[in-house]
């Protein structure tokens, strides 16, 4: 896993959505594909280059029906973008803003790739266009494992080498028991349960969520899945209960360039407070802070962040 922290500026006014996230995946996909690809004219599907294409890798490849096993679940995506967590829809010319780039197994090698789409973002621009221009912005700095790699005055990436091992035991109290916790949405989370969207987050379907995102990461992009005890832990997930929830379900809509038309989202915001024998529990939920979990989580959804409670 590699995070990459963006610190940004704006060269003129910006109109943006309150969430953000769709609106910097969507321009994303289309720079980087301005950026790599080498046969405009064919789509990736018909493609000669397409297994050795990064747009295709990380947009398209092994999630067509063609390339996959009738059936089988999605090739989750190698990238996860933290959007900005400021709601300001109307931003100024020189406002700063920053946004995290999270890269998976391979993908960090391309780093590169992904810094020049994005510098190249900055000058086609993004949000709704003001007087027929869409808002520029430069990147200033990147950072990464507490250090700078990139600044637009040098114009160059340090180092050869991005991204960290991680695992479940990677986290300080991963060994601590815990009998309370409060887990709070930092971005809304869209889970399906038996082939529907909830609002209202029982302890087992958080863990059935978190096994999924854990599990296919670490099969597609790691060493393979983790040794667990995937249906006890479900099972004993279920003699968790909730004490207290706040949560609640959040609609907001984003613009989606393939289909040409806006789409009604929706995730669960807010936070609960779980009881029960968690123990065993929080190195998974860790790992999901680092990872997001549920639907779109490209867009930067599903963040989640856990808090041990006495």
């Amino acid at each position: 896993l590699g995070e990459y922290h963006f610190i940004c500026n704006l060269t003129s006014d910006a109109l943006l959505p309150a969430y953000k996230g769709s609106t910097f995946r969507g321009i994303f996909g289309h720079a980087l594909k301005r950026v790599v690809c080498t046969l405009k004219t064919k789509e990736c599907p018909d493609c000669l280059l397409k297994g050795r294409c990064l747009y295709a890798k990380v947009f398209a490849d092994g999630n067509s029906a063609s390339e996959q096993l009738v059936g089988a679940p999605s090739i989750p995506r190698p990238y996860v973008i933290k959007p900005p967590k400021n709601l300001l829809s109307h931003m100024k010319k020189g406002d700063a803003f920053d946004f995290h780039l999270l890269l998976f197994g391979e993908a960090n090698q391309e780093l590169p790739y992904f810094v020049y789409a994005f510098t190249e973002i900055g000058s086609l621009g993004i949000g709704k266009r003001i007087e027929g221009k869409r808002a520029g912005f430069v990147v200033n700095e990147i950072r990464h494992d507490g250090g700078t790699i990139y600044t637009d005055h040098e114009n160059t990436l340090k180092g050869a080498a991005w991204g960290s091992p991680i695992s479940l035991n990677g986290r300080e109290d991963t060994d601590q028991a815990a009998s309370r916790i409060k887990l709070s949405l930092e971005t809304p989370l869209r889970l399906k349960f038996e082939n529907h969207l909830h609002a209202n987050l029982p302890f087992h379907i958080l863990i059935r969520a978190l096994l999924r995102r854990i599990s296919s990461l670490f099969n597609h992009y790691g060493d393979g899945e983790p040794p667990l005890d995937y249906k006890g832990l479900v099972q004993r997930a279920n003699n968790v209960t909730i004490s207290k929830s706040n949560l609640h379900w959040f609609d907001w809509k984003r613009y989606s360039n393939r289909q040409d038309k806006s789409m009604l989202m929706g995730g669960m915001l807010g936070s609960a407070v779980y009881e029960g024998e968690l123990s065993e529990f929080i190195p998974i939920i860790r790992l999901g802070e680092l990872l997001h979990i549920g639907k779109q989580t490209t867009f930067g959804l599903g963040e989640i962040h856990m808090e041990i409670l006495q």
